[in-house]
């Protein structure tokens, strides 16, 4: 059984512009089905602890039409998380960054997040990320002082499909800030960096990242055995 540490968004409330945002629901969840399923543990955390913000339009009908992942947000699966001052990334074998436009406003410049992800990459275990998820992978620097995608093929939401004028009030730019730095891809739903490094392009990206993390945590197991 591997264990999968989850980071949410704890949410991002901008009422000038009467916007607010969070984690996306299909990105926690169609994951969460999977990997559990698999027999992995998966632990959830966000910057403030307790109930993150959701962005309701995830579970709205144009996204979450037989509202699946509604009843899975009302269950209360997502309610309780650590802090991510509290998290130990030894005890996980990869971190997983849930996307929403949230993770781009308190994720994306998260020291302490940083440090659990570049702990994590240390020990030899996976980094992955999807949809706005990547956010925090341009921030995190490893000791050479690049990014930890520095150089590597990368994926993440495209600029071209962002809601109409939102892109105006974002921080910045996913896909601007990504191709500085590695080598970015709008074609591609699930990309491999390296051997530790995985991100997804979009929500509906979600379940094959989540069968790929299954398929890295297999062919791991029957190497250590």
């Amino acid at each position: 059984m591997a264990k999968v540490l989850a980071v949410l968004s704890s949410g991002h409330k901008d009422t000038e512009n009467n916007y607010e945002t969070g984690w996306w629901a299909e990105e926690l969840f169609a994951p969460m089905e999977i990997l559990e399923k698999a027999g992995h543990q998966l632990d959830l955390a966000s910057p403030l602890g307790g109930k993150p913000t959701l962005d309701q339009v995830s579970i709205s009908e144009d996204y979450d039409p037989e509202g699946k992942y509604k009843k899975m947000y009302e269950s209360g699966l997502a309610d309780n998380t650590k802090a991510l001052s509290e998290v130990t990334p030894e005890d996980y074998d990869a971190v997983f960054i849930v996307g929403g436009h949230g993770a781009m406003y308190d994720l994306a410049e998260d020291e302490t997040l940083h440090k659990i992800i570049n702990a994590v990459y240390d020990n030899g275990n996976i980094v992955s990320a999807v949809c706005h998820g990547p956010a925090p992978l341009i921030w995190t620097k490893r000791p050479d002082g690049k990014s930890i995608i520095s150089g590597l093929d990368v994926t993440g939401y495209p600029e071209a499909v962002e809601p109409e004028g939102l892109s105006a009030i974002l921080p910045f730019s996913l896909e601007g800030e990504m191709n500085k730095l590695g080598n970015y891809s709008a074609e591609q739903k699930v990309v491999w960096g390296n051997d530790q490094l995985v991100t997804g392009r979009d929500p509906f990206s979600s379940e094959e990242l989540a069968e790929e993390l299954v398929k890295a945590f297999e062919k791991r197991n029957k190497q250590e055995n």
